[in-house]
């Protein structure tokens, strides 16, 4: 499943800035495998320092961005397999900045945060690699807006690639 598959519809609303962080041609697990990647290098490039560092009051440490992704991972991978098990209630939307307040992110080293996004990761990986294509086009209602299965999955590399791009421009100059 790539971007360009996805309904006009789907490419409209907030998650839309995620969706157009990612080449029209990328297909699902090529992105969610390049973002793996991406992850990791960026990680085990970073030092203590880096990671704890915040460009402004009141704005996330590195250490906050990443947990931010796991997260929201996490959220975006449940609402894509209750979707696709053809849940039909409409799933609640989350508070990204209470979630990070309380992911204690700044407490936690490189190695711990690295472990658990590998984890979800692979779990994010397998779960779309087993997909049928009738199954990605299923759709749901989350945050009180349509989704597809498909989408969701390329929102968790978009969203990704979103924020790497931030921290490149604001955080690692």
């Amino acid at each position: 499943m790539k971007v360009k598959d996805l309904e006009n519809s789907e490419l409209q609303y907030f998650y839309g800035t995620y969706l157009n962080a990612l080449n029209e041609e990328e297909d699902l697990k090529s992105a969610l495998e390049n973002g793996k990647k991406n992850f990791q290098q960026l990680i085990e490039n970073l030092t203590k320092d880096q990671l704890m560092y915040s460009y402004g009051e009141g704005k996330w440490t590195i250490a906050e961005v990443l947990v931010h992704l796991i997260d929201s991972e996490r959220v975006f991978q449940y609402r894509a397999f209750r979707i696709s098990r053809n849940d039909k209630t409409p799933l609640p939307g989350f508070e990204q900045d209470d979630y990070v307040l309380e992911s204690y992110a700044n407490q936690r080293t490189k190695e711990d945060i690295l472990q658990e996004f590998l984890i979800v990761r692979e779990a994010s990986i397998n779960f779309f690699s087993l997909l049928s294509n009738d199954v990605f086009k299923r759709t749901g209602t989350a945050s009180g807006l349509p989704w597809s299965v498909a989408a969701l999955g390329l929102v968790i590399s978009g969203h990704q690639r979103h924020h790497f791009n931030i921290i490149k421009e604001r955080y690692l100059v």
